[in-house]
């Protein structure tokens, strides 16, 4: 006949045990663990449980490697703007002074669409923010749609002129990003979304009037 055990003899149910990794390595789980979050569940959705349950550790270990939700989600924007937008004011010049502008607009296009194929998470992060978005997120994902306007804006004002009146750079910068961006949310959410080839198209039939050859 057995002994009965005493609560105190039975054995203890383990935690989930997080191994030590590089703080830098953690780092990025933890990133990568919050960008599934918002991906699969909205900002709205995430939280340190939430980020700690994705990537398999406790609460503690996301405290340790950063200062808060908010500095998580700002360091989470930071990784993927670098890549996403340092490629994005990569397709459009500083100056456009010996290409024909509406050839390198259309191309834009297609260098635009492509980005969104490769990489749709992290377009989703920066263009499908909703009100529950940290106002601090909000402030940084409009400060780079700025400065890729000014880029835009630049581009425009370096372009040769056509046979019509000038364009005001600023004017149609606010309009082309806006309607870049309304199209890219469309292909974001839309399995039907219209393609580059269609977009391109109608981008020269419009710039065309601009930029006419003299």
């Amino acid at each position: 006949m057995s002994t009965p055990t005493s609560p105190t003899d039975r054995p203890r149910r383990r935690r989930p045990y997080a191994p030590r990794v590089p703080i830098a390595e953690r780092r990025e789980q933890l990133l990568d663990a919050a960008l599934a979050v918002i991906v699969s569940d909205g900002y709205g959705r995430v939280s340190i449980d939430a980020i700690a349950k994705r990537a398999h550790v406790a609460r503690s270990v996301v405290y340790g490697a950063f200062d808060g939700l908010d500095d998580l989600l700002l360091t989470l924007l930071d990784r993927q703007q670098e890549r996403a937008f340092t490629r994005l004011l990569a397709s459009v010049p500083d100056v456009l002074r010996t290409r024909d502008p509406v050839d390198f607009a259309c191309e834009a296009v297609r260098s635009m669409a492509a980005m969104l194929r490769e990489d749709p998470d992290t377009w989703r992060l920066i263009l499908l923010t909703p009100a529950a978005t940290p106002p601090a997120v909000h402030a940084r994902i409009e400060a780079d749609r700025d400065r890729f306007r000014r880029r835009v804006a630049a581009w425009i004002a370096s372009a040769p002129p056509g046979a019509g009146p000038a364009p005001d750079p600023e004017i149609l910068a606010h309009a082309l990003v806006a309607s870049a961006e309304h199209f890219a949310r469309l292909a974001l959410t839309s399995a039907d979304a219209i393609d580059a080839t269609r977009l391109a198209g109608q981008l020269r039939l419009l710039l065309g009037g601009i930029w006419a050859t003299p």
